[in-house]
């Protein structure tokens, strides 16, 4: 065994990004971000690419479009209540995939905790997408449209990435409860 002194040591990584500039860091994320809510948008049945990209996770996304739900239905909210409407979709959001996560990892899913974070975080952009939309349609009924099919994409979005990760007879035991997060989010876009 042989130490090089005063040499470099690799570790792995393409590259190190310590001492790259703050605005390349943040286009690189953004990049990112764009890349997952295109797998969303356009969900395949199975991929090598949503592999790799469920295996390459990250929060700020999910944590984007879950304040920018939250403002959006803080801004729909009552006089005096916005505050409270706030806290609820923010808790709600990081609790339910928190829950979905957990259920999925006892089905013996092969995705990390924040990997289903991650997946659930920006399969939240449909709802996103319709919360925006439901603020400039006043009818409940073309809301209730917008946000069902807003609410099938998601739950489709997110069960095919469930799907590759928990076994085939475990499916609907894992898709059940997303199904029932998104719900519990589409009916608070309603109210």
């Amino acid at each position: 065994m042989e130490a090089n002194i005063g040499g470099s040591i690799d570790t792995g990584l393409n590259s190190l990004t310590l001492n790259e500039p703050i605005r390349e860091t943040i286009l690189r994320d953004l990049r990112g971000i764009a890349i997952k809510l295109k797998f969303v948008l356009l969900p395949r049945v199975s991929s090598e690419d949503t592999l790799r990209e469920l295996r390459n996770w990250d929060l700020w996304g999910p944590l984007i479009l879950c304040m920018v739900l939250a403002v959006t239905l803080a801004q729909g909210a009552l006089e005096g209540e916005s505050g409270d409407t706030f806290s609820v979709v923010f808790a709600l959001v990081w609790a339910g995939s928190s829950i979905v996560t957990l259920n999925a990892k006892l089905l013996n899913g092969k995705i990390s905790f924040f990997q289903s974070l991650c997946v659930l975080g920006y399969c939240l952009f449909p709802l996103v997408l319709g919360a925006l939309v439901c603020l400039a349609i006043p009818p409940f009924l073309a809301r209730c449209l917008v946000i069902a099919l807003c609410f099938a994409w998601s739950t489709r979005s997110s069960a095919l990435f469930m799907s590759e990760v928990v076994k085939e007879e475990r499916q609907v035991l894992a898709v059940y409860p997303v199904l029932l997060f998104y719900l519990a989010i589409s009916w608070l876009i309603l109210s």
